[in-house]
């Protein structure tokens, strides 16, 4: 496929590079002549010098005729412009990357939708979802989110008889908002339709707004397990949404931040986190918060070095698990010689998201669900004729192990019932088995019918 990326940076250029191993045809642009031709020697890209921002640059990368543009560089708002600009000059797929908060926030203006952008992302948000996983231990809660973050999916042990165990899903009634996505028994996956029975042994996964299935648990959670103790050390933007994805009844969290006024802002938006103001370069400061104690001890400050640090001096001051965020590639064999546990890399997890936007067709983005296989996550636009659109969701003849998860339209996000219908212009978060997708994707094209 055509890609152009905007940004020569640490995360632009490995981007570009990994397109390439992937046998892409790769354009980078870059404001910085010296940047561009560097690229231009070390890959096998064609790079551009100017700014991403001005529709002549784009123009001359080629951005009319490609199949998807990546706005990379380090300004949220130049990243912004220059992939709404090249959408509307012809990109089939246009995403950017911002760093403040502000831009993916639906509650005060959604920039997305407005300047018709495929997606903004966050590398902070998409590292922090990383480590999340990367700390939870076997048989504890594993939560994805997805549709601009407002829908999360929380994956629940059925380890004792509840009264949702052997019972028909359709006759659960559980609240519209909240739906049972799919059942892992077994050791298969499988997408739960409404005469399945959940079963003890299952792991069951829940799709909703995160009170919503709150409220919902106790029917296949007896039991609440022992909290864990969590030390996140540095509260930027990454230890913000960890600490965030991580509140709740199962975890005891702990952050700590240097920046005084970091904590201030910290302290007011985390509901049920603890915020200390210390330096976790002081072996000192870490003996005084106890963080030898804790069960996970997770280092996502600003600075390789000290992520590093900090993990070795926990792991000597006695915390079970460490795990640290380093960009640098060159780190990757020295961290397991330190014996810290769990590693995870921005410029790994973006590229990951990068390969999930490379699709055809009415495909938005595409990934498989990170446990248990078989299953795909697909993100489809919904265009007028398409077969999905002719019938309420009830008569739409989905194919066996599909599951239209979720509807957004506009900028609201909801769980669709049987009796919805799709609309032109709404987007559809769909869980389809392997042998199911291109079935799936057919009722969404107007050139095609599912069989």
């Amino acid at each position: 496929m055509r890609v152009v990326v905007l940004g020569a940076g640490t995360v632009g250029a490995s981007v570009a590079e990994m397109l390439c191993q992937h046998g892409h045809s790769v354009t980078v642009v870059d404001h910085n002549p010296g940047v561009a031709r560097r690229v231009n020697d070390e890959l096998d890209v064609r790079a551009v010098s100017g700014s991403a921002a001005q529709s002549s640059v784009l123009f001359q990368a080629g951005v009319m005729d490609s199949d998807l543009c990546l706005a990379l560089t380090g300004s949220d708002e130049g990243n912004m412009i220059a992939a709404s600009i090249a959408k509307a000059m012809g990109a089939r797929r246009a995403v950017a990357r911002v760093y403040a908060p502000v831009f993916r926030d639906l509650s005060t203006f959604d920039y997305q939708r407005h300047l018709k952008i495929d997606r903004l992302l966050s590398l902070e948000h998409l590292s922090a979802m990383e480590l999340a996983r990367k700390i939870r231990e076997p048989g504890s809660l594993a939560i994805e989110s997805f549709a601009h973050g407002n829908l999360e999916m929380q994956e629940l042990a059925v380890a004792k008889a509840t009264a949702a165990v052997g019972v028909p899903l359709r006759e659960l009634k559980l609240p519209k908002a909240v739906r049972v996505g799919s059942i892992l028994r077994g050791g298969k996956l499988m997408i739960a339709d409404a005469g399945e029975k959940v079963m003890v042994g299952d792991r069951v996964t829940l799709i909703g707004a995160r009170e919503d299935i709150d409220d919902v648990k106790s029917r296949f959670d007896v039991e609440t397990p022992q909290k864990r103790g969590i030390v996140i050390a540095g509260g930027g933007e990454t230890g913000y949404h960890l600490a965030r994805v991580l509140e709740g009844p199962r975890f005891a969290i702990v952050l700590i931040e240097a920046d005084r006024r970091r904590c201030d802002f910290l302290a007011s938006h985390l509901r049920q986190t603890t915020v200390v103001h210390c330096d976790v370069r002081r072996r000192a400061d870490l003996e005084e918060e106890r963080v030898g104690s804790a069960d996970v001890f997770v280092a996502c400050t600003g600075d390789d070095e000290n992520n590093i640090m900090a993990c070795v001096e926990a792991r000597e001051l006695g915390a079970k698990k460490t795990a640290a965020l380093v960009g640098r590639p060159d780190y990757a064999n020295v961290v397991g010689k330190l014996g810290i546990d769990e590693t995870v890399s921005p410029r790994e997890v973006v590229a990951r998201q990068v390969l999930g936007f490379l699709n055809t067709g009415p495909v938005i983005f595409r990934n498989a669900l990170l446990w248990g296989g078989g299953i795909e996550i697909l993100e489809v636009e919904v265009v007028a004729g398409a077969p999905v659109t002719e019938h309420v969701l009830a008569n739409v003849d989905l194919p066996p192990q599909c599951l239209v998860a979720a509807v957004i339209h506009e900028s609201y996000v909801r769980v669709p019932g049987a009796d919805d219908r799709l609309k032109p212009g709404d987007t559809a978060i769909v869980f389809a088995g392997d042998e199911s997708v291109d079935g799936a994707l057919a009722l969404f094209q107007t050139n095609g019918r599912a069989s």
